[in-house]
């Protein structure tokens, strides 16, 4: 099993060279075809409230989106040429929510790659895309890329387990990114109480993995009341290149769960992260 079609979202304004890099290595290892998608809100269609926007100020927009998406295209071009033989470009003005239509747009890939959410502001962004919608969206395993990255070697992978549908769906959805790492560890934050229960279904994990040819190695890690903390110590000590977690949420209206690790792992990962809901 590998990923066959990959795809990349760049955002307008900046240089996307890191995540690229990172897109770049995952599509040669899994000899995948590759998609670069960007997309940006005109002006007309995020109005200010009570505020009046000329006509020059929404052609002017649009000049800028047309140069941004030019110097996107272009860095893409210029970082994946060469590497990946099948590469594809798409960028698009929309009305609609961006992380609508990149989740549309995911319908003939494997999987998405992006960087990490920025979190809002207190105006309307129009080049941006809430990371955290596109994970419950896109109906795809979603890789968050550091912003620090220089590149993906999946030597080391932690696979997040709680015993529920997401973290079944990540595990599923990572089994390519698994294949080709050379260590894995399948952990899970366990109260005392729980811990022989833990040990059980981590071993259940771990059989299934290895009929697909993983060979995963099992932990059961302290609660401490923070399993965020748990789990950033967890893959400091495992030296992890890259966490695969389920996504823990409901909508846009409501809290990130499982101890706020979602949130987290979408604003700050140390490290690649595959999440999937």
């Amino acid at each position: 099993m590998s990923y066959a079609r990959l795809m990349v979202h760049l955002e307008l304004g900046k240089s996307n060279a890191a995540l690229l890099t990172v897109a770049g290595d995952l599509a040669e290892r899994s000899h995948a075809s590759l998609v670069g998608i960007a997309a940006a809100q005109p002006l007309v269609a995020t109005p200010y409230a009570g505020a009046f926007i000329s006509g020059e100020a929404i052609e002017l927009d649009r000049a800028e989106i047309e140069r941004e998406a030019k110097v996107a295209q272009s860095e893409f071009q210029t970082i994946l040429s060469g590497r990946v033989a099948d590469l594809e470009w798409r960028c698009m003005e929309t009305t609609a929510l961006l992380s609508d239509y990149l989740a549309s747009e995911a319908r003939s890939v494997d999987v998405i790659v992006t960087a990490p959410d920025r979190g809002g502001g207190l105006l309307p962004d129009t080049r941006r895309t809430s990371v955290g919608d596109l994970v419950m969206r896109a109906g795809r395993p979603v890789i968050i890329v550091p912003t620090h990255a220089t590149g993906l070697k999946p030597e080391r992978a932690l696979v997040a387990w709680k015993d529920c549908r997401e973290a079944r769906r990540a595990a599923l959805d990572a089994l390519p990114l698994l294949e080709i790492s050379g260590h894995v560890t399948v952990v899970e934050v366990a109260r005392k109480e729980d811990e022989a229960a833990a040990r059980r279904r981590l071993t259940d994990v771990a059989d299934w993995l290895k009929r697909h040819g993983i060979l995963a190695e099992i932990l059961v890690s302290p609660a401490t009341g923070d399993d965020v903390a748990a789990l950033s110590t967890l893959a400091r000590a495992e030296r992890a290149d890259v966490i695969v977690a389920g996504a823990y949420g409901h909508s846009r209206l409501r809290e990130w769960t499982f101890g706020g690790m979602t949130a987290d792992l979408l604003l700050n990962p140390a490290c690649c992260v595959l999440l999937s809901r």
